[in-house]
């Protein structure tokens, strides 16, 4: 997979994942904060509750799936990316945050059919 590819299928992602968490309720703040220490994929607001969301597509759970591949180094940098966005959008300070994954699995590398599996997991590291 060249890198178009990969980018198409991130979109792809983080649009599903979008449209999930809005069906759940859940408010669009920011989409796709970038600086110089990383993204976020998504910051959503759950009532009085601010979001982070990192948002993980893959084709299967092989290799342990979408949700495995958050690593250390990953939090660290969503953490400091997160870090970085409350000092430029104080407004969003007073908000209690926790950090979310939806992790999106297709299936599709076994079986071109299978159905979409969003996985939702609330707090799952802290700030």
């Amino acid at each position: 997979m060249d890198d178009r590819e990969r980018k198409s299928l991130g979109l792809l992602g983080e649009q599903l994942a979008l449209e999930h968490l809005l069906r759940h309720g859940l408010k669009l703040v920011i989409r796709n904060y970038r600086c110089k220490m990383g993204e976020i994929d998504l910051v959503m607001l759950d009532g009085a509750t601010l979001v982070v969301v990192e948002v993980r597509y893959r084709a299967s759970d092989d290799f342990g799936g979408a949700a495995a591949s958050i690593t250390w180094d990953k939090q660290r940098r969503l953490t400091r990316t997160t870090e970085h966005l409350l000092m430029k959008r104080a407004e969003l300070k007073h908000y209690p945050a926790r950090f979310d994954v939806i992790a999106i699995t297709t299936g599709a590398a076994r079986d071109p059919a299978a159905e979409l599996k969003i996985d939702w997991i609330k707090r799952a590291f802290d700030l």
